[in-house]
């Protein structure tokens, strides 16, 4: 059996459901040439191309509004936030538009999102919030937690095929 590590499987997953669907991309800050801050979209960009790594500045408040926009009109967007922190500056995309959408429109609009973002990190006073607990209240959301690189890779593709915005936070720690 070979091993991975959490982010070869969620990189693994990313590389099947983009070969799978071309609707999938992938959206965020480093994630094209740098392969994300974890190595998460590492060689992505290469076999995707930057119309489907679309690596951004640093707006996350753009990031998720993009993906939202992107999901409305019927893509599959995995939105990157590099650290749970930064979700604080796209909390009006992710909470008044993201979460509601669905239950907003009665039930007629889907929005295929996943929201992925890095936990526990513990890198000073910027880049240490834990925000799953906050999120986790927020009618809207699917919420995700892998602990194995083998629930990972699996959690990260059903978020992908989900109809309805999924966030996902991955532990650093892991």
């Amino acid at each position: 059996m070979r091993e991975l590590n959490i982010s070869q499987a969620l990189n693994e997953a990313l590389r099947e459901e983009m070969t799978a669907d071309r609707g999938v991309f992938v959206i965020g800050e480093d994630i094209g040439q740098y392969g994300g801050t974890f190595n998460v979209t590492q060689g992505l960009l290469d076999q995707f191309g930057p119309r489907r790594i679309l690596s951004t500045g640093v707006s996350e408040n753009a990031i998720v509004g993009a993906a939202v926009g992107s999901a409305l009109a019927g893509m599959r967007p995995v939105a990157e936030i590099m650290f749970c922190d930064f979700l604080l500056c796209g909390m009006d995309q992710t909470i008044n538009f993201a979460a509601t959408s669905t239950y907003s429109s009665g039930g007629m609009v889907n929005l295929p999102l996943v929201v992925r973002t890095t936990t526990g990190y513990h890198g000073g006073p910027v880049h240490s919030k834990h925000l799953e607990a906050w999120i986790a209240h927020v009618p809207g959301f699917k919420i995700v937690f892998p602990t194995t690189p083998y629930d990972a890779k699996g959690l990260l593709k059903s978020a992908i095929r989900e109809n309805n915005p999924v966030m996902m936070f991955e532990s650093r720690h892991l």
